[in-house]
C-alpha cells in the first residue's frame, strides 16, 4: 500500500508550531513525515524560514514512530557535505533510526547567500554526486582526507554514528539527476508524477526502490478560500523546475508568477473540502510508480484543521479505496 506522508513546511510556519504539526500528524496516523530545508521563503506571503535542522531535532523528542526525512537538502553550497553527514548522523541517533536523508542539487533562492557564482546544473550535479561520496565515506567510522574537484576534506571523523546509516535519497527532474539518482541513492524523490522519471531511475540502477513524491493541496471547507489562499502563497509552484532553482530571491518568485491566475493554480492543485478531487491527485502519484507521496497543506495557519480532516476523512478514503 502506498504510504501516505505529511510536510512540514518551514516557508509557512514558525519551528514550534512545525514540531507540534508533526506530533499531530503522528497521532493523527500520517505515514512519514517531511520537512522542507530553506533560507527563504519562495514568496513573502508565506512569511518564514526557521533552520529546517533544529526543528527535526526537536521533532524526534515529539514523536516515536514516524519517519522522518529532510525533503531536500542541498549537500553542496550552503552546507559542506562533511557537514550534513554529522547532522545526518545525530538525527538517526536522535530518532533511533526514522531519519532518511533527502539531498538534491539546490536552488539559488537558498544557496546563494553563501557568496561566490551560482553554478550551471551540470556542475551542481557533478558537485551532489562528490558530495555524497564523502558523506557515505565519513558514515564508515574511518577519518577521511578527501581532495576533490569541488569539495576538500581535512582528516575528518564522525564520533557519533548510528548502528545503521539513514537512507539516502536524491531528487530527480530529468535525465542527468535520474542516471544520478540511480547510481547513487537508496530512494528516488521527486515533485512531478512523471513516469518517465521513474524509468530513467530504474535503468541507472534504482529498480525497486522507494520513490518519494509530493503533492501540495489547499484544503478549506470554503473551495474559494482555498483557492485564493493557493493563489496567495503558492502560485509560484505553477512554473518550471528549471526556471525556479535559478531565481535568486523571493521578489524573484512575485515577479516570475505575476501573470499566473487563480484557475492556473486550481488546476494544478486540488482545492476546497472534495475528499475525491484530492484523492485524485494523489492517485495521480500512485499511478506514475510513487511508493510514498507527501502532502502540503497550504497555508501555515490551516495545519490542525488539515491534520484533523485527514484523520477522518482523507486517509480513511485513500486507505480504503
Amino acid at each position: 500500500m502506498t504510504q501516505i506522508g505529511y510536510t512540514m513546511m518551514c516557508e509557512q510556519a514558525g519551528p514550534k508550531q512545525l514540531v507540534r504539526d508533526v506530533a499531530l500528524a503522528e497521532q493523527a496516523g500520517f505515514d512519514f513525515a517531511v520537512i522542507s530545508d530553506h533560507y527563504s521563503p519562495w514568496l513573502d506571503s508565506q512569511g518564514h524560514s526557521p533552520y529546517a535542522w533544529s526543528v527535526l531535532g526537536a521533532a524526534t523528542q515529539v514523536t516515536d514512530r514516524i519517519p522522518l526525512m529532510t525533503y531536500v537538502t542541498c549537500p553542496t553550497r550552503r552546507y559542506h557535505p562533511a557537514v550534513v553527514a554529522q547532522k545526518a548522523a545525530t538525527m538517526q541517533l536522535l530518532s533511533d533510526g526514522r531519519f532518511t536523508l533527502g539531498l538534491g542539487a539546490g536552488e539559488n533562492l537558498n544557496e546563494h547567500i553563501v557568496g561566490g557564482q551560482w553554478p550551471i546544473a551540470g556542475v551542481r550535479h557533478e558537485m551532489l554526486d562528490e558530495a555524497v561520496k564523502i558523506i557515505r565515506a565519513l558514515w564508515t567510522g574511518d577519518t577521511v582526507t578527501h581532495r576533490g574537484k569541488h569539495f576538500d576534506v581535512e582528516s575528518a571523523k564522525i564520533w557519533d554514528l548510528p548502528d545503521a546509516s539513514p537512507p539516502i535519497g536524491i531528487a530527480v527532474s530529468g535525465p542527468e539527476s535520474c542516471r544520478l539518482a540511480g547510481r547513487d541513492a537508496d530512494i528516488m524523490v521527486a515533485v512531478e508524477p512523471r513516469r518517465e522519471l521513474g524509468e530513467m531511475f530504474d535503468d541507472a540502477g534504482g529498480a525497486g526502490k522507494p520513490r518519494v513524491g509530493q503533492i501540495a493541496l489547499s484544503y478549506d471547507t470554503d473551495a474559494q478560500i482555498a483557492r485564493k489562499r493557493a493563489m496567495e502563497q503558492f502560485r509560484w509552484f505553477t512554473g518550471d523546475w528549471r526556471v525556479n532553482a535559478e531565481l535568486p530571491v523571493p521578489a524573484s518568485f512575485d515577479a516570475a508568477s505575476r501573470t499566473v491566475r487563480p484557475e492556473d493554480v486550481s488546476a494544478r492543485m486540488p482545492c476546497g473540502p472534495d475528499v475525491q478531487r484530492h484523492i485524485a491527485g494523489i492517485r495521480e502519484f500512485e499511478a506514475a510508480g510513487f511508493t510514498h507521496i507527501a502532502l502540503v497543506q497550504v497555508g501555515g495557519e490551516t495545519q490542525e484543521d488539515f491534520i484533523a480532516w485527514a484523520a477522518t476523512e482523507l486517509l480513511p478514503a485513500l486507505r480504503g479505496s
